[in-house]
Parts: C-alpha cells; sequence; structure tokens
C-alpha cells in the first residue's frame, strides 16, 4: 500500500500544525503552517500554505497537498 495514499489530511486543522522534513537542507528540519490560503472562488477550498522553519524562520509557500507526501514530509516534529 502506497504511504501517500493512506495519509488523511484535514485542510481545516493544517493551521499551526507541526512538520518535519524528510530531508532537511540548511538546518531546517522542523516547521509549522503558519498560514493557509483559500482560492479566491471558493472560500472553503484551500489554495496554498505557508511553511515558517522554527530554527531559521524562512518563510516557504506550497501546495497545501505536498503535505501528503511522505518522502517530503513526516507529520509532527520528529
Amino acid at each position: 500500500m502506497n504511504p501517500q495514499s493512506t495519509r488523511r489530511l484535514s485542510p481545516k486543522k493544517l493551521l499551526l500544525s507541526k512538520w518535519t522534513a524528510a530531508n532537511p537542507q540548511s538546518k531546517e528540519k522542523h516547521f509549522l503552517v503558519t498560514r493557509v490560503t483559500a482560492e479566491e472562488a471558493h472560500a472553503t477550498r484551500i489554495k496554498s500554505i505557508e511553511l515558517e522553519a522554527v530554527f531559521t524562520r524562512r518563510v516557504y509557500t506550497l501546495p497545501w497537498r505536498v503535505l501528503n507526501d511522505s518522502s517530503q514530509w513526516l507529520q509532527g516534529w520528529q
């Protein structure tokens, strides 16, 4: 079974959720979702998220569904 298909993420619970990069770069391993952006036409559909690196405070904007890829992101801080 593919681990990507088994992870169920609730878009409503993404804000302030914690994530660990599976392949950390530049000492950026732990991240926090600091913003959830909805599509303009549909306020309930999420378009993207902002992940903030805990160590460096850099912010990355990504499509929210990339968090389903367990080869890139692990849920929680590990």
